[in-house]
């Protein structure tokens, strides 16, 4: 079977840890029953991404593969899995989240779905320690998403005037490092600051309303902090808003940036944000909005 996973860019500025969107860019991971294990990876963006990803019983998609028989009392079959990434590593589009769900849901699928897919979306939210990620991987479009004793999902309405253009450098930002130079506290008003534009996210990505996004996508929690570790974050930022650009946010962890333009500015701000970043690359992504694909059967 094969299992094809939607990038995404997580935290839009102010949700932190609970909103994210699902983009038109996507992994793919074929699992096939086999004498013995067996995995290969292989990239269509960089030969040096393939070459991070294990190929052992370590890889996280058969990690997550397993996990899901292990949690329901039953012994994981032989199989050989293929993974194809057509999403940039170590960039914060969520590629280890494309990786858990995509084990969890070929897991579930070859064991004839016994789990709802909130279900095991509980699960690859605390394999991956938030749900940010992995909630529109798996369902698609805007999520919002609060992971505690449960998990719970709110889709979000996304006008379909916001355009998304996306930034990706030629360096990578570890997700571990960028969170390690997150503060311990915040001031008070830092956290109203967030919470108030995080609440104007969602009724201006419903409306399109490009002055509330424009206030909306200001953060106080993580940027400033994150953005010193990406180099040319503000030069490319100061860029793509002269061009036009509503908002420009930190897709994830970093260093992808992620700006929201009316359709008609996505080209010039695409342009503007390549000048500021020579050796970016450059999209101008959809938004996915199914989620996860799962396509065959267990062989």
């Amino acid at each position: 079977m094969r299992v094809r996973v939607p990038a995404t860019s997580a935290n839009l500025g102010p949700g932190f840890d609970c909103l994210g969107v699902a983009l038109d860019l996507a992994n793919e991971f074929d699992f096939c029953a086999a004498e013995r294990f067996g995995c290969t990876v292989s990239s269509t963006v960089s030969a040096a991404d393939a070459r991070q990803v294990a190929t052992d019983e370590g890889n996280l998609a058969w990690r997550a593969f397993t996990l899901l028989f292990e949690h329901l009392g039953k012994t994981p079959p032989v199989a050989k899995l293929t993974v194809t990434m057509h999403v940039p590593l170590g960039r914060g589009l969520g590629s280890s989240a494309t990786a858990i769900v995509g084990g969890l849901a070929a897991a579930n699928r070859w064991l004839g779905s016994p789990l709802t897919t909130p279900e095991w979306l509980l699960l690859a939210s605390r394999l991956e320690g938030h749900p940010d990620n992995v909630v529109p991987a798996a369902l698609g479009g805007c999520q919002l998403s609060i992971l505690g004793e449960t998990l719970i999902t709110c889709p979000l309405e996304w006008h379909p005037r916001i355009a998304p253009v996306l930034a990706v450098p030629d360096f990578a930002l570890a997700t571990s490092k960028a969170r390690a130079a997150l503060p311990k506290t915040v001031p008070h008003a830092d956290a109203v600051f967030n919470a108030a534009r995080a609440a104007l996210l969602v009724r201006a990505l419903a409306t399109g309303d490009g002055y509330w996004l424009a206030c909306a996508l200001q953060d106080r929690l993580h940027q400033s902090y994150r953005g010193e570790l990406i180099p040319g974050w503000e030069a490319v930022r100061a860029a793509a808003l002269e061009a036009g650009a509503w908002g420009v946010v930190i897709s994830g962890a970093g260093p992808s940036t992620l700006a929201l333009v009316h359709p008609e500015c996505g080209e010039g701000v695409r342009q503007a944000m390549a000048s500021a970043w020579p050796n970016a690359r450059l999209y101008c992504p959809g938004l996915d909005p199914n989620g996860c694909r799962v396509e065959g059967e267990a062989g």
